[in-house]
């Protein structure tokens, strides 16, 4: 019998991984530890089991039971170590040795090379997916390497929370916060609560019918008051608002969503206001909310004609996918590849 980390992704549908665990059992496998993670198209189970069928067997009964892309490569008994606690004590070693982030990367993601690379954050045009490039700032980046095994969205969200403790702590944001757009202004950035409902109001009023169709796919001319309270309930997403000179000139949200570890964008910037970089400092924002919550993919669905928001997104490494409707795309953001801010 010999340990082996199997991973598969499956459609995310009832009874799918008791299918899958079944399929062990008929070869005599037994689960010794189990993570189920988001990825592009599907949920990414992967086991690590004893078995006593060969790997062959394993993947072509996991792919009849309705494993997609089914992996199976040795694993070693101190891999069933409780993987918080593991990650606990990288983490503690890191803080203490943090020049040598490469090697607690390779050690985080069990890869088989990690090292550090210059001038260039982001992935090839065709890209391999044993090969993960971790930005570390606006022009580093580590790339780490493991043969035989996939990286998932969440390994890529998990080095990038790796990368970011070891660096040098930031200011904790306050309550409000003050952003320069590229022509000078200033604009302040704060949570949205109930009290902005006539100011959120106030926006819908002044936004063009494009604008709002833009954002909500109709060019509702008010707000529903449900699905302003909606907006505001943090047990459903975080929303900012976007003022200056009394006005709020900007809402944005990021939404939770029922598929693990993945939320979702939407943003609106009043005409007046758009094109001066608003846009994409507010998207950043929800980003990095998302990402110190720990969601693994970000997602914003969007008119297939709302060219200004397909724009920002690639800019800030989004891929572009289509959807089942023709006028509806997908741009989709796997949070620890998102492109890093440039210095000024």
């Amino acid at each position: 019998m010999a340990f082996m980390r199997i991973r598969t992704t499956v459609d995310e549908r009832p009874g799918r991984l008791a299918s899958l665990a079944a399929a062990l059992a008929k070869h005599g496998g037994n689960i010794l530890g189990l993570s189920v993670q988001p990825d592009t198209d599907g949920t990414v189970d992967e086991f690590v089991a004893e078995v006593h069928a060969a790997p062959d067997t394993v993947r072509k009964a996991l792919e009849a039971a309705g494993g997609r892309r089914v992996h199976v490569i040795p694993a070693h008994a101190h891999e069933l170590a409780d993987e918080p606690t593991r990650v606990l004590l990288l983490a503690d070693w890191l803080r203490s040795q943090q020049w040598r982030l490469p090697d607690a990367l390779a050690e985080l993601l069990r890869a088989d090379d990690a090292r550090w690379s210059y001038g260039d954050v982001t992935d090839s045009d065709l890209p391999d997916p044993t090969l993960l490039i971790v930005p570390v700032t606006h022009d580093t980046a580590i790339r780490v390497r493991r043969t035989g095994l996939p990286f998932t969205l969440t390994e890529a969200a998990r080095a990038a929370a790796l990368v970011r403790l070891g660096q040098e702590p930031a200011a904790p944001p306050a309550g409000d916060q003050s952003i320069r757009l590229a022509d000078g202004t200033e604009v302040v950035v704060r949570p949205l609560t109930t009290i902005y409902r006539e100011a959120v109001r106030d926006l819908h009023d002044r936004c063009s019918p494009e604008s709002r169709r833009f954002r909500y796919f109709t060019s509702m001319p008010t707000l529903p008051p449900r699905m302003f309270d909606r907006l505001c309930d943090r047990g459903r997403g975080e929303s900012l608002v976007a003022g200056h000179d009394g006005q709020v000139i900007a809402l944005a949200s990021l939404m939770y969503t029922q598929e693990p570890g993945i939320a979702e964008v939407a943003i609106l910037v009043e005409d007046t206001w758009q094109g001066r970089g608003l846009g994409g400092k507010l998207i950043r924002r929800l980003l990095d909310i998302a990402r110190d919550q720990g969601f693994a993919e970000v997602r914003a669905t969007m008119l297939s004609d709302n060219a200004r928001m397909r724009r920002l997104m690639i800019s800030l490494g989004a891929g572009i996918h289509y959807t089942d409707d023709p006028g509806v795309i997908e741009g989709r953001m796997a949070i620890g590849k998102m492109a890093p801010a440039p210095q000024r």
